[in-house]
């Protein structure tokens, strides 16, 4: 009797842990909102096709137009001018920007031009009694020669006996001689074939300059050209004297220059071919990093758009009815940032930014303050 009492109590009390778990249950309130459905707001742009000008950016450094390297065919102790022999130097056209001593060699220059001398001296009797009709003439030419300076050029001969008489005392012979020295003379000295500047200075004054040793670079500064890489498929477009803008790399300020040279070979390696534009400014320095855009050609019945609304496989997102949708277009020409596509069709609603989450079917709201025409041009 007693089991069957505690049983039946053991019974009971799982009924009642039972029913009162189920009445606690019920008797909870939830207090979480149901979930609302989220509408993401897009950008939007109604198409208009129209002409899109292909601008084909490029970089590069600057050069000096006119540069010269200066190499010594002499040697020789570097002399000082009037002016420092240091990189930053200004010159002007004709002014010596170097000068090796030479007195040692114009000694011997001098020795050569006196022996020329005596020898036009020595002929002068035999001309008088063998060619009088041509005794006036060198005889003019004896009495300007001058032996501080440069040795003027011989009379005309016109005859053959006055060509074989001159040459056979060995006058054309010494003549020669001495303008050859003449001429290696004025390598000791290096004079400034424009305005410009020094960029390079590799000797001092005081040092042995040797035969074949570079000196120095000097270039001018009145006309500087970059260089830059232009993909071939341009290449037929690009035009000699064709207008390009030029901005630095701070965007700050801008110049205008010219197509001077196109390469006429292609590079093998990077497909590309060499333009050169030509640029005239004070401001500007050798080395200047600067931006080029090029006018390749227009493309018509075409729009720009952000590169990143362009998908991977060639499609771009519309609206329709707020819903999201895609469609195929036709890229025709990328920069970093932009893309020109075609086969839209006038009036299409596109997205104007990229939309993180974005696929076909998704509910959206147009914001209307910013929805805009986005045109060819």
């Amino acid at each position: 009797m007693r089991k069957i009492i505690l049983s039946l109590l053991g019974l009971l009390l799982l009924v009642g842990a039972y029913f009162g778990m189920k009445k606690i249950i019920a008797s909870k309130k939830n207090f979480r909102p149901p979930a609302e459905k989220v509408v993401k707001t897009v950008f939007t742009k109604v198409v208009t096709n129209g002409t899109v000008p292909i601008v084909v950016p490029a970089n590069g450094n600057l050069m000096a137009k006119r540069r010269v390297e200066l190499y010594s065919e002499v040697q020789g102790v570097f002399r000082g001018g009037s002016k420092l022999f240091k990189a930053g130097q200004k010159y002007r056209k004709g002014e010596t920007i170097i000068r090796i001593d030479a007195s040692e060699y114009a000694a011997s220059v001098q020795s050569a031009k006196s022996n020329l001398y005596n020898e036009l001296t020595s002929i002068m009797p035999d001309l008088r009694l063998d060619y009088p009709d041509i005794f006036p003439k060198w005889e003019a030419y004896i009495t300007g020669f001058d032996l501080s300076k440069s040795t003027p050029e011989l009379p005309e001969m016109i005859s053959e006996k006055e060509k074989f008489f001159i040459s056979g005392r060995g006058i054309l012979t010494s003549y020669y001689n001495v303008k050859n020295l003449e001429q290696r003379l004025s390598k000791y000295k290096i004079t400034a074939p424009y305005n410009g500047i020094l960029t390079e200075a590799l000797v001092t004054e005081g040092t042995l300059v040797r035969s074949g040793q570079k000196l120095g670079e000097f270039i001018n500064t009145e006309v500087y050209e970059l260089q830059v890489a232009v993909s071939k498929t341009f290449s037929d477009l690009l035009k000699i004297g064709e207008k390009v803008t030029l901005a630095n790399l701070d965007k700050t300020k801008t110049y205008t220059g010219k197509v001077a040279r196109i390469n006429g070979r292609i590079d093998q390696a990077s497909q590309t071919i060499t333009a050169f534009i030509e640029v005239a400014d004070n401001t500007l320095r050798e080395g200047m990093y600067l931006e080029a855009n090029l006018d390749a050609k227009e493309e018509t019945n075409a729009i720009e758009i952000d590169r990143g609304l362009l998908l991977e496989n060639n499609q771009i997102f519309v609206v329709r009815d707020s819903i999201l949708d895609l469609i195929d277009v036709k890229p025709v020409y990328f920069t970093d940032k932009k893309v020109v596509v075609k086969e839209i069709p006038d009036g299409t609603i596109i997205m104007a930014k990229p939309l993180i989450g974005a696929y076909t079917g998704m509910a959206v709201k147009i914001y209307k303050d910013n929805q805009a025409n986005v045109q060819g041009s």
